[in-house]
């Protein structure tokens, strides 16, 4: 029941926060809209790309069109819903080296939720309403394959955040992590927006382990195609895995940063 109670109250906290957030956003309306809309520009762009791509090259093993227009949806709404609700994940490492984690320490809330929910990435609405609008324009899909979507949108911001997080975390141990985390991040959705499938080898179980980009973009593309419950559990188990290590590291790295504060302040 406690638990059920703290999981009720970060959901709250998480909506209060995007609110106050999204309200601090429209008091430059103009500025945000622009950002919002350079975003979609930007996604659209590289879409098109693609799709001249397909156009010369119908199938590039065995993935169509269809698989990558709906691969940038998912990949565009689940990142974009990410970081619109936890846009201090990107610049967590920064705020541990520079020890701005001291207020939220002080705060009468969970560390992480609290820390990542108290910013939104001002052009991410633009990934999400790309995601959105082309998967309906563009798959057509029916009830089912909208409900998936929602769902991998989903799975796909908490991987993001929890890969972000155990990236970013490594200042704790490392200082300054800013560069190297960033670099993971550009790994992580670079190839989260190529078809898995061109990869093989080592790099393809890279894709699926150190880099998660195949539970991010190859298996939801195959569940919403056709669904399977094999691949559709696979993805939901690796997005609970994914999260409670990054909790577990944050955590951890966590007691090190206090340890670390209290000495100082003894000095």
């Amino acid at each position: 029941m406690t638990t059920v109670r703290r999981a009720v109250g970060m959901v709250r906290m998480a909506a209060a926060m995007l609110a106050a957030n999204a309200q601090a956003a429209l008091e430059y309306r103009v500025a945000f809209a622009s950002q919002v809309l350079a975003m979609l520009i930007n996604d659209a762009v590289w879409l098109v790309f693609w799709l001249a791509y397909f156009g010369r090259f119908p199938l590039v093993h065995g993935w169509s069109r269809l698989d990558v227009v709906t691969m940038w949806a998912v990949v565009g709404s689940g990142i974009g819903l990410g970081a619109t609700v936890a846009g201090n994940a990107l610049r967590l490492a920064g705020m541990i080296a520079s020890g701005q984690l001291d207020f939220y320490l002080a705060m009468p809330r969970p560390v992480l939720p609290h820390l990542l929910v108290s910013r939104m990435d001002l052009t991410a609405p633009g990934d999400m309403l790309f995601g959105v609008v082309v998967f309906g324009f563009m798959v057509h899909p029916g009830a089912g394959q909208w409900l998936l979507f929602a769902t991998f949108s989903l799975t796909t911001a908490f991987i993001f955040v929890g890969f972000t997080v155990l990236a970013q975390s490594l200042a704790f141990w490392l200082g300054d992590a800013e560069g190297l985390a960033g670099q993971l991040w550009n790994a992580l959705t670079s190839f989260s927006t190529y078809p898995t499938v061109i990869f093989h080898g080592p790099v393809k179980l890279l894709l699926f382990t150190v880099i998660p980009a195949g539970f991010i973009a190859y298996v939801p593309v195959r569940v919403i195609q056709r669904f399977a419950w094999g691949p559709f559990l696979a993805v939901v188990g690796f997005t609970v895995l994914i999260v409670t290590v990054a909790v577990a590291v944050f955590n951890a790295g966590l007691r090190r940063y206090e340890s670390g504060n209290l000495l100082l302040t003894r000095d």
